[in-house]
């Protein structure tokens, strides 16, 4: 087969956010420029002729830990090795890195075939946003916080330093980002984002659920009240997966997040919300 693998450059981001799109997959209209800066050389695309025909992230932070996302081949191309050649050259660009992904469960053991373990699963909640109600004063813009201080907490649930990524994230246009600070102390953090359709908060950490709750409200009252918003539940973080029914919604659909290599640790507990399936 007449098949090219190569990076993508900046400029050529829409092509994978538009693909995703393709797969419901309901991209943030900003995802492309905060992907690409995580780490510019983490996303190859396959052509054949000169068409794109698949896509796979392969993003490595600090040259130890890898993520792979965004693993998508066009349905006209599927089963004819596409998907095996962008896996094999994703893997191939995070050897000696511990990796982890989010993929569907009905893909777990062929993820084990290539040295994937389970850690946890992920439910997408999916309900309306509710406008009103009063926010506690401890709730500011995330864009006071020291960036140190928000790079410092993503470390509590994050492997590798990614601050080039949070730079971007929480910059991006058509979002709110919000922060509970209490006497210097970051407690919690969460963004909401405009998407394909509706938005979505990512992230949600919090130190407890009551903090959690107050952010989810104030990031919901942050956009039109009855707009869809979701969220990415990890689902052994049982007062999440409470929060996210007692606000009415319901999930959607299911990840398996695995990881080859020795699983990084991570203070799930805080993890209300997850940043990406594509990018941890």
């Amino acid at each position: 087969m007449d098949l090219t693998i190569r990076t993508l450059g900046l400029a050529e981001m829409p092509l994978v956010i538009e693909m995703a799109a393709r797969e419901g997959w309901n991209p943030g209209l900003h995802d492309g420029a905060c992907f690409h800066a995580a780490d510019p050389g983490g996303f190859l695309v396959a052509e054949h002729r000169g068409e794109a025909i698949g896509c796979i992230s392969a993003v490595s932070y600090a040259g130890r830990f890898g993520f792979i996302g965004l693993y998508i081949v066009a349905p006209a191309w599927r089963g004819k090795g596409v998907g095996l050649r962008l896996w094999r050259a994703g893997m191939a660009r995070l050897a000696g890195h511990v990796v982890g992904l989010d993929g569907v469960p009905a893909q777990q053991d062929n993820y084990r075939r290539s040295g994937f373990a389970l850690a946890w699963n992920n439910a997408r909640f999916a309900g309306v946003a509710r406008g009103g109600g009063s926010v506690p004063p401890q709730i500011v813009p995330l864009a006071t916080v020291d960036p140190r201080l928000l790079a410092a907490d993503d470390r509590r649930v994050f492997p590798a330093p990614r601050d080039a990524f949070l730079r971007a994230w929480v910059g991006m246009p058509d979002a709110t980002g919000l922060a509970w600070l209490e006497d210097g102390r970051l407690a919690g953090w969460g963004l909401v984002r405009r998407c394909r359709e509706g938005h979505k908060i990512a992230p949600l950490l919090a130190d407890d659920p009551q903090v959690a709750r107050a952010l989810f409200a104030a990031l919901c009252a942050a956009v039109p009240a009855g707009d869809a918003v979701c969220i990415d539940v990890p689902l052994p973080n049982a007062e999440a997966v409470a929060m996210a029914r007692a606000e009415g919604m319901r999930s959607v659909f299911e990840t398996a997040r695995m990881y080859a290599g020795a699983a990084p640790p991570c203070e799930l507990q805080r993890v209300h919300g997850l940043t990406s399936f594509e990018l941890g």
